[in-house]
């Protein structure tokens, strides 16, 4: 019984932490794309060094970092409530059951 117990305790510490790296992911990315666009926009061009180009194509990348980081989060999302897309693996036991039962009625037809 306190093997079970320890095991649940541990699950649900596994998820809280898988949680709160969830939200620190998502946090980290609305901080630094919020910057970047403020940059790009020029809100904060003034505090960039005096050298840097301040060219509006100087800042193209930052449309390119917040697809490939939102793809990230997405990857992330899906792996983090992967527990919760069982209608995925409802969807395939119907299918398995399906063609079992098909398979069946094929080889009773035969006999």
């Amino acid at each position: 019984m306190e093997n079970l117990k320890n095991n649940t305790y541990n699950k649900a510490t596994k998820r809280v932490k898988e949680l709160k790296d969830f939200y620190r992911h998502l946090k980290i990315f609305v901080v630094i794309n919020a910057i970047l666009y403020l940059f790009k926009s020029g809100v904060l061009q003034p505090f960039l060094p005096e050298g840097l180009s301040l060219e509006t194509y100087y800042f193209n990348w930052v449309d390119a970092h917040l697809i490939v980081w939102i793809l990230i989060l997405a990857v992330h999302t899906a792996y983090l409530f992967r527990y919760k897309l069982t209608f995925l693996k409802k969807w395939e036991e119907r299918q398995i059951q399906k063609y079992m039962d098909k398979e069946e009625s094929e080889t009773k037809k035969y006999r």
